[in-house]
């Protein structure tokens, strides 16, 4: 019998992340919008870090993200984007930077550009967007595998979000990597996103 009992607490341990994962596809399925047309007005946009190669250059993830806020600036559905990504764990790494200069060659002029070198995490990001920049209304872009848990902490750091697909390149193998990445990651953003609600709940 004991071991029945251990077999059950085995089984609700690796289905919880798998409830977080449903959970937050749930929470964000009318929310994610595939084709830039289709997004609702925000001023801005929030576009994550994806990583870069080693010449500095944006990954092909990353440049799918900034050419998706490019595309949404340049029809008039958001006013500013906000670049956010890793800018201080090494000189010689600045994914915001790199996005900045993707931007300006896409046409996106640097008056309507602002950078986030410190957010590390995609909880970060969203924080920093509404504590720091003063976001409360925004367009978060990102591949259609991470906006569920995106969509998620930015709504639970106080911004009124909804998430543009930005998947525009074949990724090959990883992209199911990315997929099955997902499920621990849904859980830890699913308790991170209620502490900030009782966070700001306890600070009104």
């Amino acid at each position: 019998m004991r071991w029945g009992y251990v077999g059950v607490l085995i089984a609700l341990i690796a289905a919880t992340p798998v409830a977080a994962r449903f959970f937050l596809g749930l929470y964000s399925r009318h929310r994610i919008y595939e084709r830039p047309e289709e997004v609702p007005s925000r001023p801005a946009a929030l576009i994550l870090g994806a990583g870069l190669r080693a010449d500095g250059s944006p990954t092909a993830v990353l440049a799918d993200r900034v050419r998706a806020g490019a595309a949404l600036y340049h029809l008039g559905k958001v006013e500013l984007l906000l670049l956010s990504g890793d800018g201080r764990s090494s000189p010689y790494y600045n994914e915001p930077e790199a996005m900045r200069r993707l931007a300006l060659r896409l046409g996106v002029p640097d008056a309507a550009l602002r950078l986030d070198p410190e957010g590390m995490r995609t909880l970060d990001s969203c924080r920093r967007a509404r504590e720091v920049f003063g976001v409360t209304r925004a367009v978060v872009v990102s591949q259609r595998f991470h906006l569920d848990r995106a969509l998620w902490l930015c709504a639970s750091a106080g911004i009124d979000a909804v998430g543009l697909a930005a998947d525009r390149s074949s990724y090959g193998n990883r992209a199911i990597w990315w997929s099955f990445r997902e499920i621990p990651a849904s859980l830890s953003a699913l308790i991170e996103g209620l502490r900030l609600r009782l966070d700001r709940m306890g600070n009104r």
